[in-house]
């Protein structure tokens, strides 16, 4: 193979005669390589732009799905406050407002018994004695020191004495009757004042509640419109909550860790430790089914109370039959609950027996007497949460319904960020395709550039003889073109003298 590339006995000699006859069949392929390369490169470049622009189009058609998805929720959870703020002003209207008639009656009546109370309370001066008048003009006229005068006045005083006694007494149990009616009118005060702090308390949650439910009100208009606000906002409020109802399910998660840790063991003991379902221990597959079922008991409990409302069928059904399930699914979470609490009681009590076991092989039988008595604590512990955990678990359904309704729109922005930058990478790569195909052709020619630098050379020496021969030519021209001229005018001066037979003077040719 070797004897088939030498060309002479010297092998510098055959690589460069090999590298002449490469240089030269480059140089004269030059034009269709440099085609082809410029075909080649254009052609992947149109190609990656066409799938950048095929990934742009995606991205907006997704990002258009993804808008509409998150209008579309935002929108419903809107409505749902509306409607359960709506509720709550109609609850407060029946409970407090609907009372208004008998309020007012009330407040009617009780006005009116202050009033004649208030009228009863005036109080009215004491009327003189009729006979004062008499007894001023008897005392004037008479003459006091007369026996009989002194004695009719003397009576006439006494008998004034025990008559403003009299008039005091009645005065001071007046007033007293007085004090009465004002004492018996403070509770009426109280009870009206208290009646219209209701009142108040009430017209003002009122008005509180029409003033929210204007604020989500041109919040749902503006979702309504499609803003770029509202869809900002809505965006953001569904990245926190989906980061939220994460962080509880992975809490909820942990929780079912602890209460599968806590029934494995029993579960072992009642179905058999040496039993396995595929690579899985039977023991531990029954375990986990009554956790999911705890779980799923606790999703349709929360569903039949609407507090959630993933299964659209539950909410749907009647009110007696909701009633029906919410019973049913509570008893048996109660059941599953109680069950959890014994298996926990039983692998406490397989634990103290192996640690029994274990200490009489040791021969410590007294410590483990002394060490039993506090059991009942961890036990206990251990019972109850068994039994909490079930229904603690039955609340994961709020943050799984969250976590629900935002994932859709988390992986849309996921998938939009990834399509976007798999458009710009595509792009970056189709113009790095299109210059490195320049660069091919430089290349290429820096492979030839000797026989590109003969070739030049000799079309500058051609132009060079080109241009010398046109400026020849063109001296040529200019100098018949003088000619010409010079002849016209020579010929124009003769046909003058034929003419007239004079010249320019006047005078007749010699």
């Amino acid at each position: 193979m070797q004897d088939l590339f030498m060309l002479t006995d010297s092998v510098v000699t055959s690589a460069l005669l090999w590298a002449v006859v490469v240089m030269t069949v480059m140089y004269l392929g030059r034009a269709q390589a440099r085609q082809s390369i410029t075909t080649l490169a254009r052609m992947l470049h149109n190609a990656l732009r066409m799938a950048a622009f095929g990934l742009r189009r995606a991205e907006q058609h997704l990002e258009s799905r993804n808008r509409e998805v998150l209008l579309a929720a935002g929108r419903e959870a809107k409505e749902r406050i509306v409607s359960r703020e709506f509720e709550r002003i109609n609850a407060t209207v029946v409970r407090d407002l609907g009372r208004y008639p008998e309020v007012q009656r009330t407040l009617t009546e009780s006005i009116q018994r202050i009033d004649e109370d208030h009228q009863s309370t005036a109080e009215v001066p004491p009327q003189a004695p009729g006979w004062s008048k008499a007894v001023k003009a008897v005392a004037d006229a008479a003459d006091k020191s007369d026996p009989s005068v002194r004695d009719v006045l003397e009576a006439i005083h006494e008998s004034m004495d025990r008559g403003q006694a009299r008039s005091l007494t009645a005065y001071r149990e007046a007033s007293r009757k007085r004090h009465r009616l004002l004492s018996r009118m403070m509770p009426r005060w109280r009870s009206i004042q208290g009646t219209l702090k209701r009142m108040e308390a009430s017209v003002e949650s009122i008005l509180e509640r029409s003033r929210s439910i204007d604020r989500h009100m041109d919040e749902y208009r503006d979702i309504v419109a499609g803003s770029d606000r509202a869809v900002q906002t809505l965006s953001t409020s569904a990245l926190v909550q989906f980061a939220v109802s994460a962080l509880v399910i992975a809490v909820a998660i942990g929780g079912a860790v602890i209460n599968f840790s806590l029934i494995a063991r029993p579960m072992a003991e009642m179905v058999g430790g040496t039993s396995y379902i595929g690579a899985f221990q039977t023991a531990d597959i029954a375990a986990l089914v009554i956790i999911l079922v705890e779980i799923s008991m606790g999703l349709f409990l929360m569903e039949s109370l609407r507090v959630t409302r993933l299964f659209p069928v539950i909410a749907a059904l009647p009110d007696r039959t909701r009633i029906y399930m919410v019973a049913f699914t509570l008893t048996i979470l109660t059941t599953l609950a109680s069950v959890e609490a014994g298996l926990a009681y039983m692998r406490e009590i397989l634990l103290q027996d192996e640690l029994a076991t274990a200490s009489l092989l040791r021969g410590q039988a007294e410590a483990t007497v002394m060490t039993t008595e506090a059991l009942w604590i961890t036990t206990a512990a251990q019972m109850g949460m068994g039994f909490i955990l079930p229904f603690a678990l039955t609340f994961v359904a709020i943050p799984l319904e969250t976590f629900v309704q935002t994932l859709r729109h988390v992986l849309g922005m996921a998938a939009i960020l990834v399509m976007r930058l798999a458009g710009l990478a595509l792009r970056i790569v189709g113009n790095l395709v299109r210059q490195t195909g320049v660069l091919l052709q430089h290349l290429y020619d820096v492979v030839i550039f000797a026989p590109l630098w003969i070739a030049g050379r000799l079309e500058a020496a051609a132009a060079g003889r080109a241009e010398r021969a046109a400026a020849r030519a063109t001296s040529a021209r200019e100098i018949d073109a003088q000619l010409q001229r010079d002849a016209a005018l020579r010929g124009d001066a003769g046909s003058h003298h034929d003419a007239g037979g004079f010249d320019r003077f006047g005078e007749a040719p010699v």
